[in-house]
């Protein structure tokens, strides 16, 4: 029995080998003619061998398959749940052990670099590449239930981090950054993977976007409604060391959490000593009545750009302004699929025309800046199932006055 109760902290070797199987027949189905799957990305390499390293997993066109590992291989060794797991020192001895020319070649084409691109055509003829990517983000949106066990442990820690742990830690005067550094804190102390993965080319956050009042407003390169002034230009994460917390302030905490390798996500504002005016308890209202009203449509067969244009069109034009954003930036969701990542396939956008499937994950985010104020809104993390959106995270809060 490990921490976290009677959860088994890997699948059952049966589940990756039905992972790469149905890898091979989504690539199968989009082009007859190919020699090869090539998987660089570590969290990708991680849902089909149950371990992250240095290496190559490669997916051939007869079924077979191999993982090369340049390092650890000891390590590789101890946790990876496929057979035929190689050393590598260079993709070299890929070539020498596969012994065959590889032309079409499926690759992650938003992850591989152009050196690491030229370093596999000096052994790979590889004249014609095609894009793996979608592939395997559908994939890994249906959960199965050994990763929706994990989601549902997130959820659970993630609902208490943020109704029981997080109010105690505001304290008048304490430096924005501080509190995030102690909140990190902790979420790792109380079960936390200590890391939140993105998929999104060079996005790194610690743990979330924290803001004290209009600190919540600044301006980002997150892609997300939120905002965050950090530590400084060079490091516009964590939190402000400037800014103290002061009565009458929102606090807008948005965390992605995880548990072994796997997120929830959610977002509580507070309202620190002193009660929300009537107008910004409205704004927080309907932001949660959007929310309601999105999670009742996570059903399976509705398609995410339908859900998206219902809700948008449901609401008035002064409403928008700023909405899912401050003024003039905002963002075209509503939500985002989540899983070993936290911003996963589908989105609930305009362009996402698949249905839904059961045992998807997905976070529902409606916020709205309030100019002087900061950000207010909801985000809780929801399965598709045939009733609607199921709430993993503890379900739709109002402010909570602390």
């Amino acid at each position: 029995m490990n921490s976290h109760g009677f959860l088994p902290l890997l699948p059952e070797k049966q589940e990756f080998e039905e992972r790469i199987q149905a890898l091979y027949q989504s690539v199968c189905l989009r082009n007859a003619d190919w020699d090869a799957v090539f998987i660089v990305d570590k969290v990708n390499q991680y849902y089909f061998t149950g371990t992250i390293q240095d290496g190559l997993f490669v997916l051939l066109r007869d079924g077979s398959y191999a993982y090369f590992v340049r390092r650890s291989i000891e390590r590789a060794r101890l946790e990876c749940q496929i057979a035929n797991v190689f050393p590598m020192s260079s993709y070299r001895n890929v070539k020498e052990y596969l012994g065959r020319q590889i032309s079409t070649v499926f690759l992650e084409t938003e992850v591989v670099t152009y050196g690491m691109l030229q370093r596999l055509k000096k052994h790979f003829e590889m004249t014609e590449i095609l894009p793996v990517g979608a592939h395997i983000a559908k994939l890994r949106a249906i959960k199965s239930p050994y990763e929706l066990a994990w989601m549902k442990e997130s959820g659970r820690q993630h609902a208490y981090l943020l109704e029981s742990i997080v109010p105690g830690l505001l304290v008048e005067g304490k430096r924005e950054s501080e509190f995030v550094a102690e909140l990190y804190a902790e979420m790792v102390k109380l079960g936390y993977h200590g890391v939140t993965r993105f998929a999104m080319f060079q996005t790194e956050l610690l743990a979330g976007q924290f803001g004290f009042g209009e600190n919540s407003l600044y301006p980002t390169c997150f892609d997300g409604p939120g905002g965050m002034k950090g530590m400084s230009a060079a490091v516009p994460l964590v939190g402000d060391p400037e800014r103290l917390l002061k009565k009458g302030d929102l606090v807008f905490a948005d965390i992605g959490y995880g548990v072994n390798g796997y997120h929830s996500d959610r977002t509580q504002v507070y309202m620190f000593g002193a009660n929300p005016p009537d107008f910004l308890v409205e704004v927080h209202k309907q932001c949660r009545q959007i929310q309601r009203q999105t999670a009742e449509m996570l059903k399976p067969g509705n398609l995410p750009s339908e859900i998206y244009q219902t809700v948008m069109d449901g609401l008035d034009e002064e409403f928008k302004q700023g909405f899912m954003g401050f003024n003039n930036r905002t963002v075209k969701f509503l939500g985002h699929g989540v899983g070993l990542q936290i911003d996963e396939y589908p989105v609930i956008s305009q362009g996402f025309d698949e249905p839904l499937e059961e045992n998807m994950a997905l976070a529902v985010e409606p916020k709205k800046g309030v100019a002087g104020i900061g950000m207010v809104g909801a985000e809780d993390t929801y399965l598709v199932t045939a009733d609607g959106g199921k709430c993993i995270t503890g379900g739709e809060k109002d402010i909570m006055v602390i």
